[in-house]
């Protein structure tokens, strides 16, 4: 596909689709076992050690944590130390441990152990960016919502989807071109498309579904 050629609805049914075959046969993502499960709260947790974490060290955190203490109640009832043990070595560990104690605490005592289904009150827990607020809407909550990482923006703009600078630019470039039946599942789809596929540097071009549609912006070194 030529650049600048527009991504019509047909077009976008086809790269969903060819997304949908990648991502079958590709290994499972980072959250994979939190997600079958659709728990607002391990998805909550999850992301937020997720942050500047690779993949299989924020699966082997997130299962250590959740074998000591999967409820609101249960996490907030741990000391910091104790939570940060168990994450460890996720990114900022020690940091994370205080914000998912201090989160689980705050859904035990003022929302009846409950994870809000709303994006402002999401947002008003001290960690919790649009990311993982609009993750936790639509895998936990079925609520359609874009959730924009950096494999989400980068592949949107390669495809001319989109151009933006920006998540949160990509975000609202994505809610206009996109219908709302693929909001939940865009973010599963090129996250693990981004980690198989098409790389940060030096993107895997010669074998990849989209090939004879991408218009590749921005790639200078592809295999």
């Amino acid at each position: 596909m030529p650049a600048g050629t527009a991504w019509d609805a047909r077009r976008i049914a086809w790269l969903v689709r060819r997304l949908g075959a990648a991502r079958a046969a590709a290994r499972p993502t980072t959250l994979s076992e939190v997600e079958r499960r659709r728990d607002p709260f391990r998805l909550l947790v999850a992301c937020i050690i997720s942050l500047r974490t690779k993949d299989e060290v924020t699966a082997e955190a997130s299962a250590r944590l959740f074998a000591r203490a999967d409820t609101p109640s249960g996490v907030a009832a741990l000391p910091p130390k104790t939570i940060a043990r168990l994450i460890y070595p996720a990114g900022f560990y020690n940091t994370k441990a205080r914000q998912i104690r201090a989160i689980a605490g705050r859904i035990a005592r003022a929302h009846g152990g409950r994870v809000p289904a709303t994006r402002a009150e999401l947002l008003d827990f001290a960690g919790v960016g649009r990311k993982t607020a609009n993750l936790v809407l639509g895998l936990g909550f079925a609520i359609p919502a874009i959730c924009v990482d950096t494999h989400v923006h980068r592949i949107s703009n390669r495809l001319g989807l989109v151009r933006t600078r920006t998540p949160e630019e990509t975000e609202a470039a994505l809610e206009r071109a996109l219908p709302r039946r693929y909001w939940i599942d865009i973010n599963d789809l090129l996250v693990t498309f981004g980690q198989n596929v098409c790389h940060p540097t030096s993107p895997r071009c010669s074998t990849c579904p989209l090939a004879e549609r991408c218009p590749r912006v921005g790639v200078t070194r592809s295999r």
